[in-house]
Order: structure tokens, then C-alpha cells, then sequence
């Protein structure tokens, strides 16, 4: 065992506990220091995974995905190794794993489930090699940063094109996944929503980022669409077409929670949000190619609780708010409609900042069909963060009226007192980690 490596796990650890004590969230400063103090950390605790890696890619859902699959195998009595927070760039990626690792240098460690960020993978996966790359979706996501799809797309790519051993689970239901997963080469399957069941006249009007075959250029034709471009599609002028499903979501019910039937499972949990059937196929389609009990599968979800602001509730003074997170068109449209399948009336708060994390660019607002919170049971709307002044603008040009906060603290405790009594609040990146710890501290 190396002095430097043993050096390197032993003060990322230090740094991590510093870090905790002073309330910092310190999810990548261990990382940074382990790879500055011995530059091989990553690559040699990756190969001591005695079973799986998994990585979890795509725009949304990936924290969901991950944390659902790493408690699934932690259900099992397995050791795993993830970075359950969602901090998925390489120096979020090294410090799961030294934080993860014993004293004496080595990883004990049954399975890795690691969420990449899309353009992070290039950088991670020269350390090591998954055996199993979940992508989830692929969406139009923080312009100013990353450029768009097709940009992503190349990253991803180039990322594979390391080792063609990586196996692929993908969307079936996303034209963009699917393609992308024919020109990789690589082995793949799929998951998908069999069946329409959103009877929607407003996803019409969605913003549809893959209306187009990936593979000739031509306008695919959609038997029906879930929302953006997820749906079941045809190419007429050529052979790309939604593949064989092996994975796929039927008898679907969303009165209230998320049921519905994989081959001969019942799948049920008590939380809403129809995108989340597809975080869940995702997680259970990792889960189940390799032939792991699914009992204990369904017993994970059904004492599952989502976290970190992904339709995470929160109960204040008797009273219920509901955090999600919401940064780009697609994931804010699926906010919408989770918000409007609660039929009991409530308040909205919206919280919009444009940090480096988030994108610079918010353009991307007008995108998002807000027109559809002209419902009877929202009673109010407020708005607050960086970019508050633009989130009022962009609501009264569809004619909702709003009010202005300087800071969440105040709009939460505001609503708190005069609201309903059943408050949802939609932030975008930076904005959700600080509105989190204030909601934590009202709870206790």
C-alpha cells in the first residue's frame, strides 16, 4: 500500500469531516485534494468493486435513479459506494469513493452506483470502466454551458467509444437515447411507458427536442408522446424506430400514487409525478439484468421517501411543502403537471437564480409552458431568487399574477401563515440546496 495513497484517503476523510462540522456541504473538496495528493486514487479503488459499477447518466432523473438503485442494493445487505447528494462531476465522483474507503486504504464494496454529469463522463471514465451505463433522457439543458444536444451526444459518445465493454440501458421511449445508443455500437436494452396514458391536450404544445430521426435527418411520425419527445415513434424514411421494449411500464395508474405492471410485477409507491415512472423503470432495468431478487425490490420502494429536493416533502406547523427541482424546460413542464395532478388547493413558490451551476442563460424560461398555472386550485404564486424580476415578467405575459420576495425564508414563512396549508416550491440548481437546509431547520 502506498504512503501517498493511504495519505490521500486519510485527509480527503479529515477535509470531509471539517467540512460537516462547520456546515459546509463539502462534496467535492476531498476529492480534489485525494487526486492532487496521489493521481491514481480513483482508477485503483474502482477496481477493487468486487461486483458492478454502475453509472447513471441524462439530462433528468439521474439522482433519483441512483439513489433508488443504491437502496435497492443496500436492501440486499450489499456494500455500495454512490454519491447520493447528486455531485456528479470527477471531484464529486473520487470523493465518493475516498470517503467511502476504510482507514487502511482499500474500498469494501460490493457495487458502485455513480451519477455522471453528461459532459463529465469523458473525464471520468479514463479512471475506470462501468459495467453498466443507465442514460436516462436527453433534453435541452443550460445552453451557455454545454451547447446543445448534439453536443452532449459527443460527449457521451466519445466517452464510450473508451471501452465497448460498457453495457447500455436506455430510454426506448426517447428518440435522442435511443439513437444515441445505435451509433455507440455498444450492447444495449431498453425501458419505456407502454401504453398513452396522458390525455393531455397541452403537451401538444411542447417543446419536442428529437421530432427528428437521428439517424437520416427526416421528421419521425408518433403514434402517441408522453411529454417532449418521449413517446412511441416511427422513421418512415429509413429503419430507426422505437426498439423492442424489454423493460416496459403497463396498466398504469396515477389517481393519487404511481402503480403499474413490469412483465408480471406490480410496481406501487406513494408519490406522484408521471416522469418518476420512468426514474423507477430506469432504476428497477439496472436492477433486474442481473437477476437480483425483486422483492426486495418492491420493499425498497415502498419505504422509499425521495430526497434532496426530488419531490421531497416536508411538514411545517402541520403544514405540507412539497420541494422539487425544476432546470430546464422539459423537467419544469413535468413540475407542472405533478403540481396540477394535486387537486386540493395549494400555493406555489418558484425560485430562480443564475449561478455557473445553473446556466447563465434563462432563457430557456420562455420555453416552459407556465400558461397552465392558470388553474382555480393555486391560489397564489410567489417569486424570489437572482432572477426573480425575469420569473414575474415571464408569468405576467401569460396574465398570472404574482408576488415578489426577496429571499425563500421569507416567502416560505409568508405562505406559511396565509397560504393553504399545502405549498410546492420549484427551484432550479443553486437554489435548491440552500432553500433545503432552511426547510430542514423550520421542520426541526
Amino acid at each position: 500500500m502506498s504512503i501517498r495513497r493511504l495519505l490521500a484517503i486519510w485527509s480527503a476523510k479529515i477535509v470531509n469531516i471539517i467540512c460537516k462540522i462547520t456546515g459546509k456541504k463539502g462534496e467535492t473538496l476531498p476529492g480534489v485534494i485525494a487526486i492532487k495528493i496521489y493521481p491514481s486514487i480513483l482508477s485503483e479503488l474502482a477496481k477493487e468493486v468486487r461486483e458492478k459499477i454502475y453509472v447513471v447518466c441524462g439530462t433528468n432523473g439521474k439522482t433519483t435513479t441512483n439513489n433508488l438503485l443504491s437502496e435497492a442494493l443496500l436492501g440486499m445487505n450489499k456494500k455500495v459506494i454512490f454519491n447520493t447528494s447528486g455531485s456528479n462531476m470527477l471531484n464529486g465522483v473520487i470523493s465518493a469513493f475516498v470517503i467511502g474507503a476504510r482507514l487502511n486504504g482499500h474500498l469494501d464494496a460490493d457495487y458502485a452506483c455513480i451519477e455522471v454529469d453528461e459532459a463529465s463522463t469523458v473525464n471520468v471514465f479514463p479512471y475506470f470502466t462501468p459495467d453498466y451505463m443507465i442514460l436516462t433522457n436527453l433534453f435541452r439543458d443550460q445552453l451557455d454551458r454545454y451547447g446543445e444536444i448534439d453536443t452532449i451526444t459527443d460527449f457521451i459518445l466519445k466517452a464510450l467509444s473508451m471501452d465497448k465493454r460498457i453495457k447500455l440501458i436506455v430510454n426506448g421511449d426517447d428518440s435522442l437515447s435511443n439513437g444515441l445508443a445505435i451509433k455507440s455500437g455498444h450492447e444495449y436494452i431498453s425501458f419505456g411507458v407502454g401504453e398513452n396514458v396522458i390525455n393531455d391536450k397541452d403537451k401538444e404544445k411542447e417543446v419536442k427536442e428529437g421530432s427528428f430521426c437521428p439517424l437520416c435527418g427526416s421528421k419521425l411520425e408518433y403514434e402517441y408522446y408522453h411529454y417532449s419527445q418521449l413517446g412511441k415513434y416511427d422513421c418512415l424514411s429509413c429503419t430507426f424506430t422505437r426498439p423492442n421494449i424489454k423493460y416496459e411500464a403497463k396498466n398504469i395508474d396515477l389517481e393519487n400514487k404511481i402503480a403499474f405492471d413490469v412483465g408480471e410485477t406490480r410496481i406501487e409507491v406513494n408519490y406522484r409525478g408521471f416522469y418518476n415512472i420512468y426514474n423507477i423503470l430506469a432504476a428497477y432495468s439496472a436492477y433486474n439484468i442481473e437477476n437480483l431478487p425483486i422483492e426486495n425490490f418492491k420493499k425498497m420502494l415502498s419505504n422509499y421517501n425521495p430526497q434532496n429536493g426530488r419531490m421531497e416533502e416536508f411538514i411545517i406547523d402541520g403544514k405540507r411543502l412539497i420541494l422539487n427541482l425544476a432546470k430546464n424546460p422539459s423537467g419544469f413542464n413535468q413540475n407542472i403537471s405533478a403540481v396540477l395532478n394535486d387537486k386540493e388547493e395549494k400555493d406555489i413558490i418558484i425560485m430562480i437564480n443564475d449561478n455557473w451551476q445553473d446556466g447563465i442563460d434563462i432563457s430557456w424560461l420562455w420555453d416552459v409552458d407556465f400558461e397552465r398555472f392558470q388553474d382555480d386550485t393555486i391560489k397564489s404564486i410567489t417569486v424570489t431568487g437572482i432572477r426573480k424580476l425575469d420569473m414575474l415578467i415571464r408569468l405576467k405575459y401569460v396574465d398570472i399574477p404574482a408576488e415578489l420576495e426577496n429571499n425563500v425564508e421569507d416567502a416560505i414563512k409568508n405562505i406559511l401563515e396565509k397560504g393553504t396549508g399545502n405549498i410546492y416550491i420549484l427551484v432550479n440548481y443553486t437554489a435548491l440546496f440552500s432553500t433545503r437546509a432552511i426547510l430542514e431547520k423550520m421542520q426541526k
